[in-house]
């Protein structure tokens, strides 16, 4: 029985890392620096006209999360609405905060309004 050496794979195209997260808002060049935002989040923001992070400082994040689910017809989770509320906040000078830091401030805020 003669054993041969595994095949020789071709080397793969270096992945790109994905954009250091921004400490503060003026260094927010791309939303997937945003603290909370990836790449599918920042789709959605995209897909509702959203190209640069400075741009979330003028919007209202209940807004967003309705005009998001009006664009998608479907409901989104609660959790979009917090993760929009954390972003625009930071693009107006808060500290980054994680997403679910806003679900109580979400709840107490609009309460039974996003139900159902």
């Amino acid at each position: 029985m003669t054993l041969h050496p595994p095949a020789a794979q071709a080397p793969s195209a270096p992945r790109a890392l994905p954009p250091r997260k921004a400490r503060q808002a003026h260094e927010c060049e791309r939303l997937e620096q945003l603290p909370n935002i990836g790449p599918a989040l920042a789709a959605d923001l995209r897909l509702l006209g959203i190209q640069h992070p400075r741009e979330l400082a003028q919007f209202d994040a209940l807004t967003l999360y309705r005009a998001l689910c009006e664009r998608t017809g479907q409901r989104q989770d609660p959790c979009v609405l917090d993760t929009f509320l954390a972003a625009c906040d930071f693009m107006r000078g808060a500290p980054a905060r994680t997403w679910w830091s806003y679900t109580a401030e979400r709840k107490a805020r609009y309460g039974l309004l996003l139900q159902g």
